[in-house]
């Protein structure tokens, strides 16, 4: 699809400088520019390539003064970068807007499926499944027995949902995301080894949450486990049964959050955070990266580092004095030597 400077222009509330007949039909940098393409400068570091860019467009701050002749036709705006964002988002919807229902995808005759929906080849959606309007399930996505997704929601090529997940509106779970599959939890028995515990309960994801690929939310083993409203996972994170995740918490990558365990909101986890099960975890929490929680958090908004870790700031005093052991040690060796003439 090709838009005009002047339809962009007016997405944006932008004032146009330059060529108001040009077109475009493409995103990109403003370093890899080409022509029919729009980009942006809002980063200082990049003014050099607004004066050399083969990009058609670029979207700038209202306050940009050039210093040379500008090649390209610009539109200026308040925030260059939140006008691109808008912009971006506007382009995936368009690429993303798919409909109709593939003659290769499954629907169970007691499904009930809102209108305007998108099924790729291959997707399956089971018995007593009820699915919203406008959702699009890409291919080879699999929607067990009495499984509820919401309005506005999309399951990206090869999700698998097991029976009895209920996913709220407005959600987007990424490719190869497992949700709803056993909790890991065994019994163990006098002669006849591990004895598996039974996993009845489900998978409760509310509005606006975003998983990202290749993530495993398991089942409770009885009742749900939960993500509230509004959060978000990157790639491979696990859940494991009986979490619940606090409205507005992100989880960066390789986090593990062991069963039972209850996250507060607005909780912010950098990559490879590990939580031990049954602990409760206070709103605002930050953790740092590759950090293992042993311990309840019961302070709101507290920054914690380490495995174990504790509080971030006791952990920096700490780091100071492990990074100078080895002196010490030599100290300590001397004074011994001293002590035995």
């Amino acid at each position: 699809m090709q838009f005009s400077a002047q339809q962009i222009a007016g997405l944006l509330n932008g004032v146009i400088e330059g060529n108001p007949d040009v077109s475009v039909s493409t995103l990109s940098k403003i370093e890899e520019g080409v022509p029919g393409s729009i980009s942006f400068l809002a980063n200082p570091v990049y003014t050099q390539y607004i004066y050399t860019t083969k990009a058609t467009l670029v979207i700038v701050n209202k306050d940009f003064v050039p210093t040379a002749p500008v090649p390209a036709t610009m539109i200026r705006v308040e925030s260059a970068a939140a006008a691109f964002a808008k912009l971006l988002e506007m382009y995936n919807q368009v690429k993303l807007n798919k409909t109709g229902v593939s003659k290769h995808a499954y629907i169970s005759e007691s499904a009930k499926v809102g209108e305007n929906i998108y099924a790729g080849e291959f997707a399956v959606v089971s018995d007593n499944a009820r699915i919203g309007n406008n959702v699009k399930i890409y291919p080879q996505v699999y929607i067990g027995d009495n499984v509820v997704v919401g309005d506005n929601t999309t399951l990206f090529a090869g999700v698998k949902i097991y029976s009895d997940t209920k996913i709220g509106s407005n959600c987007i779970i990424h490719s190869g995301t497992v949700i709803g599959s056993d909790g890991f939890r065994f019994e163990p028995q006098n002669e006849e080894g591990q004895r598996k515990v039974p996993q009845i309960g489900n998978v409760v994801i509310e509005d606006d949450v975003e998983i990202g690929a290749n993530c495993a939310i398991d089942r409770a083993t009885l009742g749900s486990t939960i993500l509230r409203k509004g959060v978000k996972f990157d790639n491979l994170v696990h859940i494991a049964h009986n979490v619940e995740v606090g409205e507005n918490s992100y989880l960066a990558a390789c986090n593990v959050i062991a069963g039972s365990t209850k996250i507060g909101k607005n909780c912010m986890f950098s990559g490879q955070v590990g939580i031990v099960g049954h602990l409760q975890i206070a709103d605002n929490t930050i953790i740092t990266a590759q950090s293992g929680i042993s311990k309840n958090i019961t302070k709101a908004g507290e920054v914690y580092m380490g495995s174990p870790a504790f509080e971030a700031g006791k952990y920096r005093k700490a780091y100071i004095h492990f990074r100078n052991l080895d002196g010490l040690v030599q100290r300590v060796d001397k004074l011994e030597k001293g002590g035995t003439k």
